[in-house]
């Protein structure tokens, strides 16, 4: 399969810049899904401006939703890739954000350093070489009871969302990303969510890496079953973590196998999300 990793990742989203915010755009949906996952943070309003890390920015497009859901927030924005940073910074900025080009494992050697109240990762875990590191690294910079959003493609197991993925990717972006001379970096796309973790998988993995309170939360429209986001806390003592996932499957009650703790599916509590 053809996968990327490290720097032939970085360099084929250099060479996507340019058209990446076109493709996006006709996803239906995508701006509006990162804007939901960054509200899932749950950050409280009042009080000093929380201090939120956005791992694997890209164009600026989560670091947009978060500034859109937390007006004043203390953004810092990471990605590898410079010619995406360089279209991150020419959007206008209602709130104040740093950008920094750095691999998420090596952020303190660029000056990014904790704590942070919440750290957002759209799109990140399944392009790196090390997931369970960079959520590590999360874990790390995140001040006890800082909050986690996973925003993944993280297909749900079933055949039949697989099978959308796989037809969606087949018959529209491949061709189109093809012609605009990026059909490598959207090949590993396709067969990088075909290789990644199922959302039950993701989730055991963040509960692994000493979050606690891990739900996931499902994405409406052609994406359910194939996007999710992942919520966690960073425990406020150093023997949380091993508890119980929560996986909001939209309809219905019933209980899977959740590794340490248990996993529960069950309809989402809050309302707006």
């Amino acid at each position: 399969m053809s996968v990327l990793r490290d720097a032939e990742l970085a360099t084929a989203f250099d060479h996507a810049a340019r058209s990446y915010d076109a493709l996006v755009a006709a996803n239906p949906g995508y701006h509006a899904h990162l804007r939901r996952s960054a509200r899932r943070l749950g950050l409280s309003g009042g009080g000093p401006a929380p201090r939120v890390l956005d791992l694997g920015c890209g164009t600026g497009a989560s670091t947009a939703a978060l500034a859109a859901v937390l007006p004043g927030a203390d953004i810092t924005a990471v990605d590898a890739s410079a010619g995406m940073l360089r279209r991150a910074a020419l959007r206008p900025w209602p709130t104040p954000v740093r950008f920094v080009r750095s691999p998420v494992e090596r952020l303190a050697a660029a000056g990014v350093h904790g704590p942070f109240d919440a750290v957002f990762a759209a799109y990140l875990l399944r392009n790196t070489a090390d997931p369970d590191a960079v959520l590590a690294q999360a874990h790390r910079l995140l001040a006890p009871g800082g909050r986690l959003a996973v925003h993944e493609y993280a297909l749900s197991g079933r055949a039949a969302h697989r099978a959308v993925w796989n037809t969606v990717c087949g018959g529209f972006v491949l061709p189109v990303a093809t012609l605009l001379g990026d059909g490598a970096l959207y090949r590993h796309l396709r067969h990088s969510v075909v290789a990644f973790d199922t959302v039950g998988q993701l989730a055991r993995r963040v509960e692994r890496a000493g979050f606690e309170r891990v739900r996931v939360l499902p994405l409406p429209g052609w994406q359910t079953g194939i996007t999710h986001t992942v919520v966690a806390r960073r425990p406020f003592t150093a023997d949380g973590g091993a508890g119980t996932t929560t996986v909001d499957g939209g309809a219905g009650t019933t209980t899977a196998d959740g590794g340490a703790g248990t996993t529960t599916r069950r309809a989402d509590e809050e309302s707006g999300r």
